[in-house]
């Protein structure tokens, strides 16, 4: 397994990487440093000395530059090394590191890893958790997940283990005869289930007040390669035949691969106005999707890839469900789109 290099992911949320600061995370199997610059841009780069190979991150910043702790090199935003303190202060021509394109938008920071061009148009659309979207944003979130991403991004595609994993907090085990149809559309994979009478989830609950009567209750998820996602759900009485303007809600989730067996998984939501909650209920709501995503969905997936091991995921000879569809064409699409970045990257024999 290798990982789509030449997409925009998220390295954290923006609020992690503050002013005065280096921040440091793995990213596809790389060490980057990030830090904002005097004008409040954030700059990336290899979190490596290319001297004696220390993290970047052990030394301190200086202005718009990086001072390595070891031995006192300087590099610039764009990876060049601007000081050698030794010597005659000649800096070798192989003093310098590599520096990744950045963008910050709906409060994550983007970076760029491959090497075609950074179109900073290629973001994915998250503008829902954005400050001036019409909806209630309940506060971002991250967890790390010691699971290969494409596991992860299994699990969000499944809606069907709502019923078991999450049984009676997002979904329910009467459901487990709905209808469900998985399409493509606009690049966009899309799974999604309709329950015509169905017992209400403790959130959707919350969020509607039916006092545990039957509902509707329809859930949607999107997937767009790499590695991000879109969750609509939500119930209405049975007498209703759309939505109303509450008892749902617009999840986000964004996954970025960290190792071939670990991801990092941030994580909102949107609220539609008409969902009166008290600042008590507002911080219920943002446990439960804590509590699912922390306490069920990783601690099953952590223990799907210790089972696993370093295995490849098809060598096992998986069995396969119709629940299946969704996260099976997702895993086709990821592996055609790394043959296709592979061929461009490889040159061919003039031969």
């Amino acid at each position: 397994m290798t990982f789509i290099r030449n997409a925009w992911y998220a390295a954290g949320w923006s609020t992690e990487v503050v002013s005065g600061k280096m921040f440091h995370r793995t990213l596809l199997g790389e060490q980057i440093v990030f830090y904002r610059k005097a004008d409040g841009s954030v700059a990336a780069l290899v979190d490596r000395c290319p001297h004696r190979f220390v993290p970047l991150h052990f030394g301190m910043l200086r202005g718009d530059e990086i001072e390595c702790g070891y031995h006192g090199l300087r590099f610039d935003c764009a990876g060049r090394c601007v000081k050698n303190p030794h010597g005659n202060g000649r800096i070798p021509d192989a003093a310098h590191i590599r520096a990744y394109p950045v963008q910050e938008r709906h409060d994550l920071i983007w970076v760029w890893m491959g090497d075609s061009t950074a179109d900073p148009a290629r973001i994915p659309d998250y503008s829902l958790i954005d400050a001036t979207s019409d909806y209630q944003i309940v506060t971002g979130g991250y967890l790390h997940i010691s699971a290969n991403y494409l596991l992860m991004g299994d699990n969000l595609l499944d809606l069907s283990h709502l019923m078991y994993l999450h049984d009676g907090l997002l979904g329910s085990r009467d459901q487990v005869d709905s209808d469900q149809s998985v399409r493509e559309e606009d690049g966009k994979i899309i799974c999604r289930r309709w329950v015509p009478k169905s017992s209400v989830p403790k959130i959707f609950d919350l969020l509607y007040r039916r006092d545990g009567k039957p509902v509707a209750m329809w859930t949607e998820i999107q997937w767009q390669a790499p590695s991000h996602f879109w969750f609509d759900g939500g119930v209405h009485a049975l007498d209703v035949t759309e939505r109303e303007d509450h008892g749902w809600w617009y999840g986000q989730h964004i996954l970025t691969p960290e190792t071939e067996r670990t991801t990092h998984y941030f994580y909102a939501a949107a609220l539609p106005l008409g969902t009166q909650l008290t600042d008590a209920e507002k911080s219920r709501y943002a446990e439960m999707r804590r509590f699912a995503f922390a306490e069920q969905d990783k601690v099953m997936l952590d223990a799907q890839q210790a089972a696993l091991g370093d295995a490849d995921f098809w060598s096992m000879k998986p069995t396969l469900l119709s629940v299946d569809s969704a996260p099976v064409r997702m895993r086709r699409v990821v592996e055609q789109l790394l043959r296709a970045e592979h061929s461009e990257s490889t040159p061919t024999d003039p031969a």
